[in-house]
């Protein structure tokens, strides 16, 4: 059996596409149903929102451009209440699709048309990142807790608890997004050190190429809004440092 597609034993994962051409959208579902996953589909934005609001989904995909209610502002309304994690399609690759689409909280972009192939691996990829997030308390009790030291990690009022996969400013609990979370992890594993945005595509993201930089910047852009401003530093031309 082809290792593309999960596991029989395995929950299949539950993907909710927001994609208003008729072709395009039966065309995704098709595929990644291929691949194992259940796809439940919607035509516009609002029918969407709906269906995420009744439903459990391991992933959303949504397309920019929609009638009723737009992909980022759905993007935006599934923010409020959930850290799924999100995909957007733009048709055009525009740039303020794209920034938009990130500054709403999106974690990735593809553009259209793409190669199943390419979606199917930013899935991946996304699932990937999803798994960085708080440990159920019974799977803690069950594996026993390790000593504070051991996961730990203290900057200043930033405490990263890297076993319960929880983040404290000034005590007070931040929810991240999987990617938040990866990406703050990575700085946090080389404080004072500049991180090229390269490098952090291919740690964070996974892209095995020199991809579009501003999901790098975007996603910094949300960490410094959530654990202030001064704690990662631009360095022109090169990248970004964590504070120690």
């Amino acid at each position: 059996m082809s290792s593309s597609v999960p596991a029989a034993s395995s929950p299949p994962v539950r993907v909710l596409l927001v994609e208003d051409d008729d072709l395009m959208r039966r065309s995704f579902a098709i595929a990644l149903e291929r691949y194992g996953y259940r796809v439940r589909a919607a035509a516009d934005g609002l029918t969407g929102l709906e269906l995420f609001r009744d439903e459990d989904f391991d992933l959303l995909i949504l397309d920019v451009m929609l009638p009723g209610l737009d992909g980022i502002g759905l993007c935006r309304r599934a923010r409020e209440t959930s850290l799924v994690p999100i995909l957007m399609m733009s048709a055009r690759g525009d740039g303020l699709d794209v920034v938009a689409g990130l500054e709403a909280g999106a974690d990735d972009y593809v553009v259209k048309p793409v190669d199943t192939s390419v979606l199917v691996a930013r899935i991946r990829s996304l699932l990937r990142r999803a798994a960085y997030g708080p440990v159920p308390q019974a799977e803690r009790a069950a594996g026993g807790e390790p000593s504070r030291e051991e996961h730990v990690l203290v900057f200043g009022d930033l405490t990263i608890d890297t076993a319960g996969m929880e983040v404290f400013v000034s005590g007070g609990r931040v929810a991240l997004t999987p990617t938040e979370l990866k990406l703050l992890l990575e700085f946090a594993a080389h404080p004072g050190v500049v991180l090229e945005r390269h490098t952090l595509l291919r740690e964070v993201w996974e892209y095995g190429w020199d991809g579009d930089s501003r999901v790098v910047d975007l996603c910094v852009q949300r960490l410094r809004r959530k654990l202030g401003r001064e704690r990662i530093e631009t360095v022109r031309g090169f990248g970004y440092k964590f504070r120690r």
